[in-house]
């Protein structure tokens, strides 16, 4: 439930130029740290470090801090029965989903290419609006909806210099292929469920929920599977993650929901778009994975449709869409 004693942020429309401004340059920030997950990763593969236990350990320091921070602030705790099963459970399940499958696409399509992909869950959230919600799907979400299907295969196709983590490159190209739409699908039900929840308990609520939700569905099902997470070892390991949990847990998403804050979404959702291009010059400087010509112009397809289709959303619905929170 929420706090009654919290007071309403005042109209994002109705504060200064100043602050607007604030709100975009934290919407690129948050951006750009989502974008650093790729590079991050895979150098947490270079010590070692299992594909899953990446994704397992980097929810759990994510939320042992984000359960630190809310001591002091103990509305973050409050919540009803519905929040745990809803958020907790379903969303836990979706986050749990897109952790693993994330890490295989970065593995093996590289870091451009697994953004990529993971941009194709816009097209995914139109589709289960049509079908779960009853929303319009237009003529221009199908053609955008196209831009970001063929941007993704350009981008897939048209990289190089991918870590050999898998027993052939057409393995890792399926597997990563595989693990990118899972993590598009499980990132789509993160968002339909945050239309939901999020005006109900607050951004900071359904993450810490989502968040402890995932801890415990890897904490159960990777033992399971023969995939006990192995904790980092060293200190080089335990850096990388605690900086995965940190910039791309944290950081990005206080960022993002700052943004949100003194900027309407749909222009927030744009600005955020600028993550697979700075992944990509991060995986090229640090990690030598390269784009042909014809990957970049992929991902600059996907990018400029998906950043279209939060702008035409905002303009058609009078408002801006809701928030769809990113772990």
């Amino acid at each position: 439930m929420q706090d009654s004693s919290v007071q309403p942020d005042p109209p994002r429309s109705a504060l200064p130029g100043s602050a607007r401004r604030i709100g975009y340059g934290m919407a690129l920030g948050a951006g750009v740290l989502w974008g650093t997950t790729g590079p991050l990763s895979t150098a947490l593969y270079a010590e070692g470090l299992e594909l899953t236990a990446v994704g397992f350990w980097r929810v759990l320091l994510g939320g042992i801090a984000l359960a630190a921070w809310g001591i002091r602030r103990p509305e973050l705790f409050r919540v009803d029965r519905q929040a745990v099963v809803l958020v907790g459970l379903f969303g836990g399940i979706c986050v749990a989903g897109f952790e693993v499958a994330y890490q295989f696409a970065i593995a093996g399509v590289g870091v451009a290419g697994a953004a990529a992909l993971l941009y194709t869950a816009p097209v995914i959230v139109a589709i289960a609006g049509r079908l779960v919600l009853g929303e319009a799907l237009t003529p221009l979400r199908l053609i955008l909806a196209v831009g970001v299907m063929v941007g993704a295969t350009f981008t897939v196709r048209g990289g190089s210099g991918v870590e050999d983590l898998f027993t052939s490159e057409r393995q890792g190209m399926i597997l990563g292929v595989a693990g990118g739409l899972i993590a598009a699908l499980s990132y789509a039900g993160t968002t339909l469920i945050a239309r939901y929840a999020v005006p109900r308990y607050g951004a900071e609520r359904v993450l810490f929920l989502e968040i402890v939700g995932a801890t415990v569905v890897l904490a159960v099902l990777l033992p399971a599977t023969g995939e006990t997470p192995v904790p980092p070892s060293g200190a080089g390991a335990w850096l990388y993650m605690g900086l995965l949990a940190a910039v791309t847990v944290l950081a990005a998403n206080f960022l993002f929901f700052g943004a949100l804050r003194r900027v309407e979404a749909a222009p927030v959702s744009v600005a955020a778009t600028i993550e697979p291009v700075a992944g990509a010059l991060m995986a090229a400087a640090l990690l030598g994975q390269n784009l042909t010509a014809l990957g970049w112009i992929g991902l600059l397809l996907v990018v400029g449709s998906v950043a279209a289709g939060y702008v035409h959303e905002g303009l058609r619905a009078g408002s801006e869409p809701p928030l769809s929170d990113r772990i």
